[in-house]
């Protein structure tokens, strides 16, 4: 599962890729090893204290509590406030689009700087969010997935036509089927050791401890990153993130050097790969071509930055925000304990239910019409993919969570256009196995805090994700 940069995070991260050809070999390994610029937070982890996790923005997450900003109707209706997610997201007034005004162009407002300081379209009804997705031609993905930024380009999910596609198909085929066999193998063997461990912990933060490990340790065996420098990885990355916290005061010259941190070390596995290959994808992607040649260093290092820094937060999400859906509903958590074979359709429902990417932007090419209203080139449109999963055009009784649920063609993984996620089934089978290891290695879950929600703005297409989970584990 993909997401987005922060707005402000990204520049940094293309700065650094396009400059790489100037970096000496001795400032890589600088970057990879050294002390790293600005005030970072220390470890994250179960033996850090005092450590922060990736969402932990407490005063934050309180402030927003002390607000309530639903609009009465439609004219004062503002989704770049981050007060509007203080909850999760606002499904009664995404119903509200949807019925009263489901291609709605959003007014500018004091926060838009925040979405890039144009105005923008929403879409909210799941018929229209298909049709744009899946016409590529007319709704443009070249100037990236958020309001926040605009694409370079050097990523796959600024990319349109004949580039996209080719490099999408390239990408594909270093997941061979013997690569998902192995790496379905690995997800097994980590959600074991990771469940286990929060269970002899008994008391675990739930999103940090257990939800976003999984994924990490999946994107790092995906690119080959030996265990012995995980730990630096996951923690710079982890700080990088951070800068996008409020609570977090960054520079813009410490944010580049965070971005230039992980982009360092990226480029220099790359060239080990290069020079001796391992058995994984990215070893697999070094030497994969095509009638045009090899992908060269400036994609793979895009496709490594993607990965690592947005492919972990969709699926860790989906994790946590699962979790606290099932504990609160307590027959259909023991259903699914007694009866794994409800597994399969419990994660699509998890994933509908969780939408953990909450709208992608694209551009208008041409003239056009969506639901009767009219769009004009060079518009910018917004698909809320949470609007478009709770569409009672599209689904029965969609406000229900159900495990058992038939009909569940959900559009979490970008709803079948050429921008469908290339990891939608290995994220489908970290949730499953995760799932599966979690509730047959334990007799019960106990929700011991209050969850707290981390809002990350208007600018990024996760826009928000669940912060903090804590629960009690009675192993079985």
């Amino acid at each position: 599962m993909g997401g987005g940069f922060d707005h402000r995070i990204l520049p940094g991260l293309e700065r650094a890729m396009l400059a790489r050809d100037s970096w000496p070999r001795d400032e890589v390994t600088r970057h990879r090893f050294g002390p790293l610029p600005g005030p970072i937070a220390p470890p994250v982890g179960p033996s850090s204290p005092g450590g922060r996790s990736l969402d932990s923005r407490d005063s934050f997450t309180r402030r927003f509590q002390e607000i309530s900003v639903m609009p009465s109707s439609l004219d004062q209706l503002d989704l770049t406030n981050p007060d509007l997610y203080r909850q999760g997201f606002p499904h009664e007034v995404f119903k509200q689009l949807r019925d009263e005004a489901p291609v709605w162009r959003h007014p500018e407002t004091a926060d838009f700087s925040d979405a890039g300081g144009e105005s923008f379209t929403v879409l909210s009804r799941y018929e229209h969010i298909q049709a744009a997705n899946r016409d590529p031609e007319t709704f443009l993905s070249a100037k990236g997935p958020g309001l926040g930024y605009e694409g370079t380009g050097l990523m796959l999910t600024d990319m349109d036509g004949a580039s996209h596609l080719r490099q999408r198909k390239l990408i594909s085929s270093g997941f061979t089927p013997r690569m998902t066999r192995r790496l379905e193998g690995l997800a097994r063997e980590w959600a074991v050791k990771i469940v286990d461990s929060a269970i002899e912990k008994e008391t675990v933060e739930f999103v940090q401890e257990v939800a976003y490990q999984l994924p990490m340790h999946m994107i790092a065996d995906i690119l080959g990153i030996p265990l012995e420098e995980r730990d630096w990885l996951f923690k710079t990355t982890n700080d990088m993130l951070l800068c996008v916290d409020p609570e977090y005061p960054v520079s813009e010259s410490e944010r580049e050097g965070l971005a230039q941190s992980v982009f360092g070390y990226g480029h220099e596995i790359l060239g080990r790969k290069r020079e001796s290959s391992t058995d994984d994808v990215l070893s697999l992607l070094a030497t994969v071509s095509d009638d045009q040649g090899p992908l060269n260093d400036l994609e793979l290092d895009a496709f490594f930055m993607l990965l690592t820094v947005a492919g972990s937060e969709t699926t860790r999400n989906a994790i946590s925000s699962g979790l606290q859906k099932l504990m609160a509903e307590p027959a259909q958590l023991a259903e699914l304990r007694e009866d794994p074979t409800l597994l399969k359709s419990a994660t699509e429902e998890i994933i509908r239910w969780t939408s953990p990417v909450a709208y992608f932007k694209r551009i208008v090419a041409r003239d056009t019409e969506i639901g009767g209203v009219a769009l004009s080139e060079g518009e910018r449109v917004s698909l809320w993919y949470p609007s478009a999963n709770r569409d009672e055009r599209a689904f029965d009784d969609p406000m229900r969570f159900d495990i058992h649920r038939k009909k569940n063609e959900h559009v979490a993984f970008g709803g079948g256009g050429p921008h469908f996620c290339l990891g939608a089934h290995l994220a489908r089978r970290e949730i499953m196995i995760l799932f599966e290891e979690l509730l047959s290695r334990t007799e019960s879950i106990e929700l011991v805090g209050d969850p707290t929600w981390s809002v990350l703005g208007i600018g990024n297409p996760i826009l928000l994700s669940l912060g903090k989970l804590p629960v009690r584990l009675k192993g079985a």
